[in-house]
């Protein structure tokens, strides 16, 4: 029992008492959400299988501990399993709006016949220059998508790489395109 003046008599207890009301008034720093996301990685990846595959769950769980890292809650976090859980479903979400706004094309499509081919031999020369160019990564995933239509994730399931590695390739692909073109 404590005194009536709210001080504990043993200094070891009193110690402790003084450092537990500090953690608790202490604001929670990134690298104690970093190190619960470390603690729950396994879980979290696991979780994240079952409901959307190995390697959706790989890129979900990574996207989760950049946001993490960066994250500073205003207030203690209770459950930090529970938010790291939060911030995965959310970057789902996220993930499946964007794709929802993707509009494929399909290789037989009208749209793809309205083109502009390259009519002159220069032009084409100019365009096997420019796809040889490319690394051998990049230059897979930009033909299997602008000359054989297929999908990012068709790319993804037959080079065994996750959607968003060929979305990165693609767009590391396009923006040396677009380097070679410049004059």
């Amino acid at each position: 029992m404590s005194p009536p003046d709210g001080h504990i008599a043993d200094p070891d207890a009193q110690a402790l008492l003084d450092e537990a009301a500090q953690a608790v008034e202490a604001p929670p720093s990134p690298r104690a959400l970093a190190s619960a996301y470390l603690d729950y990685r396994d879980w979290l990846r696991g979780v994240l299988a079952l409901r959307y595959g190995q390697d959706v769950a790989d890129d979900l769980a990574q996207d989760t501990y950049l946001r993490v890292h960066a994250y500073e809650p205003a207030a203690p976090v209770r459950s930090p399993q529970r938010l790291l859980m939060r911030i995965a479903l959310n970057l789902a979400s996220n993930r499946r709006r964007k794709a929802d706004r993707e509009i494929p094309i399909a290789p037989d499509d009208k749209v793809l016949t309205r083109l502009p081919s390259p009519s002159t031999q220069e032009e084409a020369a100019h365009l096997t220059k420019m796809l040889l160019a490319l690394p051998p990564k990049l230059r897979d995933v930009f033909v299997l998508n602008h000359v054989r239509g297929l999908t990012y994730r068709e790319i993804a399931a037959l080079r065994g790489i996750s959607a968003k590695a060929v979305e990165k390739r693609m767009s590391q692909a396009i923006a040396r395109c677009a380097k070679l073109m410049r004059p």
